[in-house]
């Protein structure tokens, strides 16, 4: 298990994702390019955790999910269940709050082809367990998708085996945690429909029903 680290917008202990973050740079001037912050309320019911930033979104952006095609139904759906202040999450400027929500990633940089190694990701790891060690008993960890639910298991030195990753499924995690997976809300799912904008407020459904069961 990766030790606990505060986030580091510095961040270059990924010698490929430094490489390319340095070429990404280089070709796209204006493009924030940087390891990602998490972002929204600093002690949130609601963690939501994706795979990591989309190359001409996030990475371009500074804001997790934001300019991402990914990033559309998620704020939507946010805003619908009353996290959000705003359904469109379009520039770090544009006046969008999380309400009692927080987005991060399970790997905070841009990475080739949208595919970190497992190496990367196991680097990462240490930041997400910060970011989890923080949160109080009874939030709701949302997991988009394959890699973050195992990133929040090894987070929590928990085995995959031990809660596999299903749509819509729940589970009890260490410290009065509940995580509740769905599938990522890329644009190959929505286009495949393996992913509906129903498929995604049914889990909204759950994820709604656990904060406001626990904040009663």
């Amino acid at each position: 298990m990766s030790k606990p680290a505060i986030f580091n917008p510095d961040c270059q202990r990924c010698p490929r994702l430094s490489a390319f973050l340095d070429a990404v740079r280089d070709e796209y001037t204006d493009y924030y390019a940087k390891p990602v912050p998490p972002f929204g309320a600093p002690d949130p019911c609601l963690l939501v955790v994706g795979l990591a930033p989309g190359l001409h979104g996030a990475n371009a952006t500074g804001r997790p999910f934001t300019g991402d095609y990914a990033g559309i139904l998620l704020y939507k759906t946010l805003h619908d269940y009353g996290f959000s202040s705003r359904g469109v999450s379009k520039s770090v400027d544009d006046g969008l709050k999380l309400k009692g929500c927080r987005i991060t990633n399970a790997v905070k940089c841009v990475p080739p082809q949208n595919a970190p190694t497992t190496g990367e990701i196991n680097e990462c790891n240490g930041y997400l367990r910060s970011e989890i060690a923080a949160l109080k008993p009874g939030t709701v960890i949302l997991a988009l998708g394959t890699i973050a639910h195992q990133a929040v298991l090894k987070a929590l030195g928990l085995k995959a085996g031990a809660h596999p990753f299903a749509h819509g499924a729940e589970h009890t995690l260490t410290g009065g945690l509940t995580l509740i997976d769905s599938y990522h809300s890329s644009r190959y799912n929505m286009n495949t429909r393996r992913l509906t904008e129903a498929m995604f407020r049914q889990v909204f459904d759950k994820v709604s029903a656990h904060v406001h069961t626990k904040n009663a």
